[in-house]
């Protein structure tokens, strides 16, 4: 039995080796084989040296519509690039803020809901104003509310004042004197006078232009309008301090007045300028038309009426141009 397992196992030996070795001449004879008969050459060498000497060719590619006059004349401006001309300079820096969005004091577009503004300047009297007053100053100051960069409405308060003229001052010294006959009293020597026109208006607003640095707008108002005229004549006043006696002084002393109460209408146009590129204050002038409807009373002196008339005028409809210049913030 021993036998024939020992038997068995060196003829399993003998068959593997000659498997082996039989593989390995068939490999080698067909390798030679094949060298023999010219199928597989060898390679030739690569010389690295003269592939990296050659120029690159960097000419662009016939299908990109390639201008090289284009390319000339950026190549010129390039080289003859200055910061001599405003220009060529860079843009300012833009200082950092808060971003543009909707809250309580800004609108979506970036603009502020809310604005301010105080001012002064001139009147000038157009029309039947213009008979009996004179060019004088005015203040101004109001704000409001913003919708967007171009629509806004604003609360105004403005306060208009004239003077007399000569003529007019003439006439009525001349009316008084006349009504004070017999009565030395009364009588006067020289007659003074004005008239200011206070006011508080409703104002819709619309920036019709805007930069940078420059912008239009043009405004209309109705409103409350209130007219006083007096007439004063010069006296001498006694003012009594308890550390330093009475001494005299020179004043105005009323003689004649009269108010007149109206409804009235505004309108006109205003340029803005800022004094800075990013800063929120502009400068602006504007002139605009006013028009109040006034309700004229007749003349009257006679005294049999319940009310003393000696100049119409003052509760006549008015009209004047203001022009003001002031800040916007």
């Amino acid at each position: 039995m021993h036998t024939v397992i020992r038997t068995n196992r060196l003829y399993s030996i003998i068959g593997r080796s000659a498997a082996v070795t039989f593989l390995s001449a068939a490999g080698t004879l067909g390798l030679y084989a094949q060298q023999s008969a010219g199928a597989a050459s060898s390679l030739p060498p690569v010389d690295l040296k003269s592939v990296l000497a050659a120029p690159l060719d960097l000419s662009a590619p016939s299908d990109l519509n390639y201008s090289s006059s284009v390319g000339s004349e950026e190549m010129a401006n390039a080289e003859t690039f200055t910061l001599s001309n405003d220009s060529d300079q860079p843009p300012p820096r833009r200082r950092y803020s808060k971003p543009n969005y909707a809250d309580s004091h800004t609108n979506s577009d970036g603009s502020a809901k809310w604005s301010f503004f105080a001012g002064g300047g001139f009147t000038l009297p157009v029309g039947g104003t213009h008979n009996y007053a004179t060019p004088s100053w005015k203040i101004q100051a109001g704000g409001g509310r913003n919708f967007n960069k171009t629509y806004g409405v604003m609360l105004q308060f403005d306060y208009d004042k004239f003077g007399m003229q000569t003529n007019t001052l003439n006439n009525q010294l001349a009316l008084y004197n006349a009504l004070c006959e017999g009565n030395t009293q009364c009588t006067l020597s020289q007659l003074g006078g004005n008239i200011h026109d206070w006011s508080f208006t409703v104002n819709p607003i619309m920036n019709f232009y805007s930069s940078d640095t420059f912008g239009a707008y043009a405004v209309v108002g109705l409103g409350f309008y209130h007219k006083y005229t007096q007439f004063t004549t010069p006296s001498i006043g006694v003012y009594c301090d308890p550390f330093y006696g009475c001494y005299q002084y020179s004043a105005n002393q009323p003689v004649d007045w009269y108010t007149s109460n109206a409804f009235g209408v505004n309108g006109g146009v205003g340029l803005t300028y800022k004094f800075s590129r990013f800063a929120p204050e502009k400068f602006y002038v504007e002139a605009r038309y006013v028009y109040t409807a006034n309700s004229q009373r007749p003349f009257d002196v006679s005294g049999a009426t319940s009310y003393f008339n000696a100049f119409p005028q003052a509760s006549a409809k008015t009209t004047y141009i203001p022009i003001t210049f002031g800040v916007r913030f």
